[in-house]
C-alpha cells in the first residue's frame, strides 16, 4: 500500500507491507540432518543457521524489494519478545542494518484502534536487542537439546517397538516437565487408597424450616467413635443456641485479564483448548475488537481511558444497558494488579455481534467484555449470618448468606454468590432435633488435570510464557503423550507415563519444572541486558549435554518400562512383502510411523505416512531385489504412488 502523510513533520511517501510471523526459523547445517549419520551427542556443539520459514513465500526477498529506495523502516510488530525477534529479522531482510545512513524506528502499541496507532507513531522508540537476543537464546536452546534427545530417543524405541503410535518420541525443555505435571497426577489417582469416613449430621425444625447443621468436627474416621457421638445426641434430644452472629462480606471485583487466566477460563467455562483461544484471540485483535493478548499483566497504566472504552460499549444489545447505568451512576477504577512492563490487560477496543463475529470468537469477546465491565464495577457485598449450637457436648453450626449489593456479579452471574435464607434464632434458645444422620463416605482421590490447572501449574512453575504455554500443550497431545477427555481433562497414554517414569529413574531433572524455570529466568536476565547471550546459551547447552550423556548410558532402565508396557517389532504388524537382502517376509506396521520390519534382518523400513500401502503387481526391483509397494492416499480423489522401501531411507 503506498500514499503521502507527514512523517516527522516532513511530507513523506509510505509504503506498507507484512510479514507472516517469524521471518527465520533455525536448524541445523545439512550435513547434520540425516539421523543415521550424525550423533545426538555431536548436535550440542553443532553450528546452528537461520533459513526462510516459508521459502515457497519468499518473504526475505520480498521486504527487500520493497524497501528499496527508502530512508526510514517503521517496525509495527507484535510488542513482546516474538514481535521484537521479527523486527531484527526484518531489519535484516530490508538491508538496514548495513546502511547508517537509513533510520530504523519501532512503535509500541498494545490495539490497533485509531487512537493507539496514532499515539504510537508519535512516540516512536528504538527497537530492543536484547529481547531479541533472548528470543535466539531459547530457540537454539530448545533446538539443541529437544532434537538431540529426541532423534535417540525415537530411533532407539521405535527400532525395538511396533505399538507405540506415535511418529516421534520427542523431549522438550517445556514439553517434558508439562507432560511431567500430568503423569504426576495420574500416579496421585491411581496410588490413592480410599478410606472410610462418617459425618454426624442433626437437624431441626426452625419456623417451618428443616435445617441440617454441620459439624465442628467435620467427619471422623472411626465408626465405633462417630456411633457413640450419635447415641449422644439422640439421647439429649436439645440443641440450644450457643451464638448468632452477622457479619458483612465482600467479593472483590477481578483485576484486569491476563493471557493466562483468559486461557483457563477459555477451557474451563467455554470448552476452548489454550490453542484454539488464542487463536481466536488474535483474530479478534487484528480485526481490531479487543487489545493484544498476549500479557501478562493484571494492572492497568494510571493513564487509561475507562470512560473511552465503555462508551465504545454503550451501544451494545448484550451490555448496552449495564454500561449506561456504570456510566450513569459512576465506575470504578480497576483495583490493583501486577504490571510486569508488558501490555496492558486484554480490554474490548469496540463493539461486536455474534453475526459479525461467528459464534466462537463471540463467546471468547463476549467474556473478554464482561470481565472488563466487572473490573470497572463495585464489589459484591453480602451478609453472612452463623448460628452455633451445642448438643451432647458437641458443637454444630449453620450458615446464611445474603446479598445486599450484587456489583460485578450482575454481568459476570457464574460468579454471584449463592443465597441461603435462615430463620431467626436467639442466643440460648432451645430446639428439638428432629433427626441424627451419620453419613458414610470414603475419601476421593484428585482428578485428572485439567487443562486449566495445568496452565496454572505451568505459569507457576514458570514453563513457558504467555504465548508458548498453549503450543507446550498442544504438543504433548499431538505426541500422544496425553488424550483431552470429558471436561477438557488430561489423561495420559501409556506412552506418556513410561516416558516420565523413565525420566524419573535416570534422572528426575529432565521432567521436573526447575530446570526449565531456571533457564527462563537466565533468558530473561538477557532481555533486561544483565547477562550475556552467549554465555548463558553456553552454559545451558553444557549441562544438557552432561545430562544426555547419563541418559544414554542409563537407557536400559527406561526401555525396561517399555518391554513391559509395549510389544516387540517381531510381534508386531502382518507380514507384507520380501527383505531384499534375505528375502523373508517383512512386516507392515501400521501404526504410527508406518513402517516394514525385517526381523532377519533387524532392519527397519520407513513408509509414506496417513495411507494405505500394499503389494504392486508382485514387481521385484532387478538392482535392490526389493519388492515393489504402492502407497494410496486416503480420499475419493487420493493419489497413488508406486515406491521402493530401500530407496526411501
Amino acid at each position: 500500500m503506498n500514499l503521502m502523510e507527514l512523517f516527522l513533520g516532513f511530507q513523506a511517501h509510505y509504503k506498507v507491507t507484512s510479514v507472516i510471523g517469524h521471518v527465520f526459523s533455525v536448524d541445523f547445517p545439512q550435513g547434520y540432518q540425516d539421523w543415521t549419520a550424525t550423533d545426538p551427542l555431536d548436535l550440542f556443539q553443532a553450528p546452528i543457521l537461520k533459513t526462510e520459514s516459508n521459502p515457497k513465500a519468499h518473504i526475505c526477498r520480498h521486504l527487500n524489494h520493497e524497501a528499496y529506495g527508502y530512508g526510514h523502516l517503521v517496525l509495527w510488530l507484535d510488542c513482546d519478545r516474538e514481535g521484537e525477534n521479527i523486527c531484527f529479522e526484518v531489519i535484516e531482510c530490508t538491508g538496514f542494518h548495513v546502511n547508517k545512513g537509513r533510520k530504523v524506528y519501532r512503535a509500541r502499541f498494545s490495539s490497533v484502534t485509531e487512537k493507539d496507532i496514532l499515539m504510537a507513531m508519535k512516540n516512536l522508540v528504538e527497537p530492543n536487542r536484547n529481547e531479541a537476543l533472548a528470543v535466539d537464546a531459547r530457540q537454539e536452546i530448545d533446538l539443541k537439546v529437544g532434537v538431540a534427545f529426541t532423534r535417540f530417543q525415537t530411533s532407539y524405541f521405535q527400532g525395538k517397538y511396533g505399538n507405540l503410535d506415535s511418529r516421534v518420541i520427542s523431549y522438550g525443555p517445556c514439553q517434558t516437565p508439562t507432560l511431567g505435571f500430568c503423569v504426576q497426577r495420574y500416579l496421585q489417582i491411581t496410588t490413592f487408597k480410599p478410606e472410610k469416613f462418617w459425618a454426624l449430621h442433626p437437624y431441626i425444625i426452625q419456623s417451618g424450616y428443616e435445617l441440617k447443621l454441620e459439624w465442628e468436627r467435620n467427619k471422623l474416621f472411626d465408626s465405633d467413635v462417630a456411633k457413640m457421638f450419635q447415641t449422644l445426641i439422640m439421647e439429649d434430644g436439645i440443641v440450644e443456641v450457643t451464638g448468632v452472629s452477622e457479619k458483612q462480606e465482600h467479593k472483590s471485583r477481578p483485576p484486569g485479564l491476563n493471557t493466562v487466566n483468559l486461557l483457563k477460563v477459555a477451557s474451563s467455562a467455554l470448552g476452548f483448548g489454550p490453542q484454539m483461544a488464542m487463536q481466536l484471540a488474535e483474530r479478534l485483535y487484528t480485526q481490531g475488537f479487543i487489545s493484544y493478548p498476549r500479557t501478562e499483566s493484571t494492572a492497568y497504566p494510571s493513564s487509561f481511558d475507562f470512560k473511552g472504552t465503555l462508551e465504545a460499549l454503550v451501544h451494545n444489545p448484550a451490555w448496552g444497558n449495564y454500561v449506561q447505568m456504570l456510566l450513569a451512576d459512576g465506575y470504578l477504577k480497576p483495583r490493583s494488579g501486577t504490571d510486569v512492563g508488558d501490555h496492558p490487560p486484554i480490554t474490548p477496543m469496540r463493539s461486536a455481534t455474534e453475526d459479525m463475529l461467528g459464534t466462537d470468537a463471540w463467546r471468547l469477546y463476549q467474556y473478554v467484555c464482561q470481565h472488563f465491565l466487572g473490573t470497572v464495577s463495585p464489589d459484591c457485598k453480602y451478609m453472612r449470618t452463623k448460628v452455633e449450637f451445642s448438643v451432647g457436648g458437641e458443637f454444630f453450626y449453620c450458615v446464611g448468606q445474603h446479598v445486599t449489593v450484587k456489583g460485578y456479579t450482575s454481568i459476570m452471574p457464574w460468579l454471584a454468590v449463592n443465597e441461603k435464607n435462615l430463620p431467626q434464632f436467639t442466643e440460648g434458645e432451645k430446639i428439638e432435633i428432629s433427626k441424627v444422620d451419620l453419613d458414610e463416605g470414603n475419601t476421593t482421590p484428585p482428578d485428572y488435570l485439567s487443562e486449566s490447572e495445568l496452565i496454572s501449574l505451568m505459569e507457576k512453575n514458570g514453563i513457558g510464557t504467555d504465548a508458548s504455554i498453549p503450543v507446550h500443550i498442544n504438543n504433548i497431545c499431538e505426541r500422544n503423550y496425553v488424550q483431552v477427555q470429558a471436561g477438557r481433562r488430561l489423561f495420559p497414554t501409556a506412552l506418556g507415563i513410561c516416558l516420565i517414569r523413565g525420566y524419573q529413574c535416570i534422572d528426575p531433572d529432565l521432567c521436573l519444572p526447575d530446570i526449565r524455570s531456571f533457564i527462563e529466568q537466565q533468558i530473561t536476565l538477557v532481555s533486561r541486558g544483565q547477562a550475556d547471550h552467549s554465555l548463558v546459551v553456553q552454559h545451558v547447552i553444557q549441562q544438557f549435554k552432561k545430562k544426555f550423556s547419563f541418559f544414554v548410558k542409563q537407557i536400559e532402565n527406561m526401555d525396561a518400562l517399555f518391554e513391559a508396557q509395549f510389544s516387540p517389532l517381531s510381534d508386531s504388524g502382518r507380514a507384507l512383502s520380501k527383505c531384499g537382502k534375505c528375502l523373508r517376509y517383512m512386516k507392515y506396521i501400521s501404526t504410527q510411523p508406518s513402517r516394514l520390519f525385517c526381523s532377519t534382518c533387524e532392519e527397519v523400513y520407513y513408509v509414506p505416512q496417513k495411507g494405505a500401502v500394499k503389494l504392486y503387481k508382485e514387481l521385484i526391483c532387478p538392482l535392490d531385489n526389493f519388492e515393489l509397494l504402492i502407497f494410496s492416499m486416503p480420499g475419493p480423489e487420493g493419489k497413488s504412488v508406486p515406491f521402493l522401501p530401500l530407496l526411501l531411507q
